[in-house]
This record gives C-alpha cells, structure tokens and sequence, in this order.
C-alpha cells in the first residue's frame, strides 16, 4: 500500500475554500453582492491555484504559481479585513477565519523563499 504524504497547504487551503462559500452564502443573504463575490473569488482561488503547481513545468513555474496563490491570499485578508471593518462580519466571525488566512500566507511564503532556496536574490 503507497500512502501519499499530507498536502498541509492543499488541505489548509481546501477547507478555506469551504469557509469561503459559506461566508459567501451568508453575506449574499444580508444583500452584500459586490464584497462578497470579491471575496469568493479569491477565497477560493488560493485552492486552485496551489493545486497547479502539481503539474509545474519547471522550478520557476512552480515558484510563480505559488507566488500567484499568496497574491490571491493577500487580497483574500483584504476583504475579509473590509468586511469587518465595515460591519459586515461580526468579531466571531472575523476572529475565526483571519487566523487562517494568515496562516495560509505565512505556509505560502515559506514554500515560495525555501522554493527559491537561500542564496535567491543575492549578488
């Protein structure tokens, strides 16, 4: 039996996605339209797009889709952080999700520098 190793970034990033389309869900309700599409389209894009580098063509494509993940994730904290600040998220809620969107850019940063390795960007 070959038991594949745990994609924590994967799975972290899966079950944001989840969080993500049931916030959608509940801010459209509230009749909160544009916000809460932005939100979802990005909330749910670092998932996607850190499954691509799965099929990566090279070490630099690898690096780039990750970068374009973390992207996705900065914008994704924006939101979130928007919302709240404007009332539409209550602190339960914001509370329970920013500490993982925070997470999730911290595990991409660290894919992307340890991807590039230590001498990147020096001369």
């Amino acid at each position: 039996m070959n038991e594949k190793k745990p994609n924590i970034v994967k799975e972290k990033s899966f079950a944001f996605a989840l969080w993500i389309v049931k916030m959608y869900k509940f801010l459209v309700d509230k009749k909160v339209f544009v916000l809460s599409k932005q939100l979802l389209r990005s909330g749910t894009a670092i998932g996607a797009l850190v499954r691509e580098p799965e099929h990566a063509e090279s070490k630099a494509d690898f690096i780039h889709k990750m970068a374009i993940a973390q992207k996705e994730a900065n914008e994704t904290d924006y939101w979130i952080e928007l919302l709240f600040q404007s009332d539409f998220l209550d602190e339960s809620q914001y509370y329970s999700i920013i500490k993982d969107i925070k997470e999730l850019n911290k595990i991409l940063a660290s894919i992307i520098l340890s991807s590039k390795g230590k001498n990147y960007g020096k001369r």
